[in-house]
């Protein structure tokens, strides 16, 4: 394992305190993505990361399988608004 200097160690270690709230914004940057999706490739794809950012929020896997089997990126929006409104609680 590589030695890091003092600062490496400080972005990684804020990173990974910041995990949560860097998973909910690329959650809503796909929302706007899949709004966009021109292709069933592309959107494929956009769910495809989705469900590993939904993963990284440990979203219960019932949920997340409802979610990316619907295929609606409304019903991701509605599960959206209420994640930022819990971490936002949180971070209270």
């Amino acid at each position: 394992m590589p030695e890091y200097t003092p600062h490496q160690k400080k972005i990684i270690e804020r990173y990974y305190d910041h995990k949560d709230d860097i998973m909910l914004a690329k959650l809503g940057d796909i929302v706007s993505d899949l709004y966009l999706a021109e292709s069933a490739k592309k959107t494929a794809q956009l769910w495809k990361r989705a469900e590993t950012a939904m993963e990284n929020l440990k979203v219960p896997p019932k949920l997340m399988q409802h979610i990316v089997a619907s295929k609606k990126p409304e019903v991701l929006a509605e599960n959206l608004k209420i994640w930022l409104s819990d971490a936002k609680k949180k971070r209270k």
